[in-house]
């Protein structure tokens, strides 16, 4: 993993990371930072005028209030950047919660008990209806 810089408050100033991004050939870009109002909210709108779809992870960064945090919000949205949290960003890009249900599926269920409910009554569906196929297919 390659570190960049941390002396610019928006990574979109610096070249070398520009590049990195570029290289990727992706067009839509996960954002989070240490400061909502100023590293997060000069980075979004830098991608968003340079072209990119920007997801700002709400709750992965931080500010000194709610006003700051409120006003930086708005200003990104308004740009046109597209607020989520974190838990939604890991399950649009898991896209199926029955592919990992051991590894992302624990992780997601430690923060949402109904998660883990819906996780247990698929397990025992799934196995259930794996154990009557293979009966069934014992009999023909």
């Amino acid at each position: 993993m390659h570190r960049f810089h941390p002396d610019f408050i928006s990574l979109l100033c610096n070249a070398e990371f520009v590049k990195a991004v570029e290289a990727t050939g992706k067009k839509q870009l996960i954002i989070a930072g240490i400061v909502t109002d100023v590293c997060v909210t000069f980075c979004t709108l830098s991608a968003l005028e340079a072209g990119y779809d920007v997801f700002v992870v709400t709750d992965a960064s931080g500010t000194f209030n709610e006003t700051c945090r409120d006003a930086a919000w708005d200003r990104m949205s308004r740009a046109g950047a597209q607020l989520v949290n974190w838990y939604s960003v890991v399950g649009e890009l898991h896209r199926d919660w029955r592919n990992d249900i051991e590894g992302l599926g624990n992780l997601l269920a430690g923060f949402s008990p109904d998660y883990k409910n819906l996780m247990t009554s698929y397990a025992a569906t799934s196995n259930a209806g794996s154990a009557n196929r293979e009966r069934l297919m014992t009999r023909v």
